[in-house]
């Protein structure tokens, strides 16, 4: 009876009063999108703060960074560092190296410009010495600290505004204009070496060079094999790529030895082979798990609960800049998919040029796998490979006429 003469009143409110359900209305609204925002931005933290947690033990990064720090390093090893200075410059990071740069330059000009003031202050030329009216000076207009400064500025930079110059009346003035002007070319040369080597590193070709987030496990030729899937965004090659990869675990001895990221080849190729790839489209690289793989002793159902990372790296030379480059990647057994197969991206438009959908680029479809490489190669009833694959709508199918016969 409550209930119903509640809501008879609203409703008789909601016809006297209908601005003010108007606003309440779009304030509920306004709490309910709040709640999703909240809940939406709790459940992306704690997407990030696994994916953190995984890449915190994982040896080399998705980008290519390897995950290791070094302790204990005895001073006189640091000392190497100091000596290969060039090397330190180049792998200094670009706020390091912008600070350096403006403090080597500042530092230079402050330097010489406090020498530019002994020199004047040597010969009489500051405004608190009073000189004489015929006084001729070292450096015109060099009366304080800050023109000093502004004279050794000027020289380095080979600015010359005209009031400032130096003139023939002493030696050591003459001398140290030749010192300045040949350090100061030095450093010029030394900060556009570098600046260059960091712009042209072959790490930044490596970042247009990209591998598939997963792996995947499904039959390939009659065979169990584990593929991934790399592509060249540019349209310069590679030049004589090689594919390979290592896979890192810890393993014990039988003398009871523990080796921590033991290392195993594993042997990857495409269907032309494994080395010098024409890298002019996407690739599919496989590793064929058969009794010589050290992926062999695995199984859908003991994948995940293995600890090892899968390193795949890819060599080769630039074609615009000639310059060898590495580019790596790792998997860990959470970002291997079993029974799973990628989606075709390569098709062929109307105009016959071929073309690459990267949309297609990660996506996987599953397929009939056996769930362990030991079904797969001992009992014929596993072997559920069959004829029946992943269609490309997109490639055009023609017919090739066989060539006419030819008189000599």
């Amino acid at each position: 009876m409550i209930s119903h003469v509640y809501k008879s009143g609203r409703r008789e409110q909601e016809k006297v009063n209908p601005v003010a359900t108007e606003v309440l209305l779009r304030r509920l609204d306004q709490v309910v999108q709040i709640q999703e925002m909240t809940r939406s931005l709790r459940e992306a933290l704690k997407e990030y703060m696994s994916r953190r947690r995984v890449r915190k033990f994982r040896l080399v990064t998705k980008d290519g960074r390897c995950n290791i720090e070094f302790g204990n390093v005895l001073h006189r090893n640091r000392f190497a560092f100091v000596l290969d200075f060039w090397t330190t410059f180049v792998e200094t990071r670009w706020r390091f190296v912008s600070l350096y740069f403006v403090a080597s330059f500042t530092l230079s000009w402050f330097i010489f410009g406090l020498i530019w003031y002994w020199i004047a202050r040597v010969n009489g030329d500051l405004t608190w010495q009073n000189p004489p009216e015929n006084h001729m000076p070292c450096v015109y207009s060099v009366t304080d600290l800050t023109y000093a400064f502004l004279y050794s500025l000027e020289t380095q930079t080979t600015i010359g505004y005209g009031n400032l110059y130096v003139t023939n009346q002493c030696a050591g003035a003459v001398a140290l204009i030749v010192i300045q002007s040949i350090i100061g070319a030095i450093i010029n040369c030394f900060w556009c070496g570098v600046v260059m080597t960091k712009i042209s590193l072959p790490k930044k070709r490596a970042k247009t060079i990209t591998f598939s987030e997963s792996a995947v496990i499904c039959p390939k030729k009659g065979t169990l094999c584990l593929q991934i899937r790399v592509a060249n965004l540019r349209k310069t090659l590679m030049i004589g790529s090689q594919i390979y990869g290592k896979l890192l675990r810890t393993t014990a001895t039988p003398e009871g030895e523990t080796i921590i990221l033991d290392q195993v080849n594993i042997d990857f190729m495409v269907d032309a082979g494994k080395d010098n790839l024409f890298f002019v489209c996407p690739l599919t690289l496989y590793h064929v798990i058969d009794k010589s793989s050290p992926l062999f002793d695995m199984a859908v159902d003991t994948l995940y609960q293995q600890e090892f990372e899968l390193v795949v790296f890819l060599d080769g030379t630039a074609e615009s800049t000639s310059s060898s480059c590495q580019v790596r990647t790792s998997y860990i057994p959470q970002e291997i998919l079993w029974g799973y197969d990628f989606l075709p991206i390569i098709s062929r438009s109307k105009e016959g040029k071929y073309r690459v959908d990267f949309s297609n680029f990660a996506k996987v479809v599953p397929v009939p796998t056996a769930h362990c490489a030991h079904c797969y190669h001992n009992e014929p009833g596993h072997h559920h490979h069959s004829m029946n694959g992943v269609d490309n709508q997109g490639f055009e199918v023609i017919e090739i006429e066989p060539p006419s016969s030819t008189k000599m």
